[in-house]
């Protein structure tokens, strides 16, 4: 198992967490959904309740044992944002897309950006999820192959930039970035781990709960809801 496996079966784990994720931006979910970098489907089965979903990945053995599992006539099949080549081809659009810690791993991100905003439908809702600050960058960051982290601020200009106009911005986690931060930074971990992830479980809802009424000064993640304009 890979490195960059482990972690999203330790994240599994993190289903509180992932819940908590999915209720920020499950308002904007609607129509035809497409869920880009659906890795081992950590949050896919659960898109299927707001519209008619398609999860595209890069890695094979991904969606091929996501097809094994799918329950709800979801239609997975490979695909490369970075490169603009995906199983249904180039003449598909869509209502909302979801990408959720997938640009960090592209090496391209404006690319990466610009395709995302093709395949939105006029008007359509893109949901972006990105590690933040790069001040945070580590070796837990390094070793599951993150090209960068972002600045809130700096990504919005990005995407304002190409085109879309932004709905919400704000910084998520404080208590993942302090542990992120002197996991990675400072003591110098390679891995997420299981049991970082059990920690985090057991500490974070009333962190999170409090973060459902304010924006952090810092948090591990940056969730942008945007909006194609034309």
């Amino acid at each position: 198992m890979t490195v960059g496996e482990e972690t999203l079966e330790s994240m599994s784990l993190a289903s509180g967490y992932n819940d908590w994720i999915l209720k920020r931006f499950k308002r904007y979910l609607h129509g035809d959904i497409l869920e880009v970098g659906c890795g081992i489907g950590n949050f896919t089965q659960n898109l299927s309740e707001y519209g008619k979903v398609t999860a595209i990945d890069i890695n094979k053995e991904y969606i091929e044992g996501l097809r094994l599992t799918n329950v709800r006539s979801i239609y997975y099949g490979l695909g490369d944002i970075e490169k603009g080549r995906y199983f249904f081809g180039n003449n598909r659009y869509f209502d909302t897309i979801i990408c959720l810690n997938v640009l960090e791993h592209i090496k391209n991100d404006v690319e990466a950006l610009k395709n995302l905003y093709r395949l939105l439908k006029p008007n359509g809702t893109l949901v972006l999820l990105v590690p933040g600050h790069e001040f945070i960058y580590g070796e837990i960051d390094k070793n599951i192959e993150h090209f960068r982290r972002y600045d809130k601020n700096s990504l919005v200009g990005n995407l304002r930039a190409l085109g879309f106009s932004i709905t919400n911005a704000r910084r998520l986690n404080l208590l993942g970035a302090v542990g992120w931060f002197i996991s990675g930074k400072i003591l110098k971990n390679k891995e997420v781990g299981k049991v970082k992830v059990g920690v985090f479980n057991l500490l974070s809802p009333i962190f999170l709960f409090i973060e459902q009424f304010i924006e952090t000064p810092f948090g591990t993640s940056v969730l942008i809801i945007a909006r194609k304009t034309q």
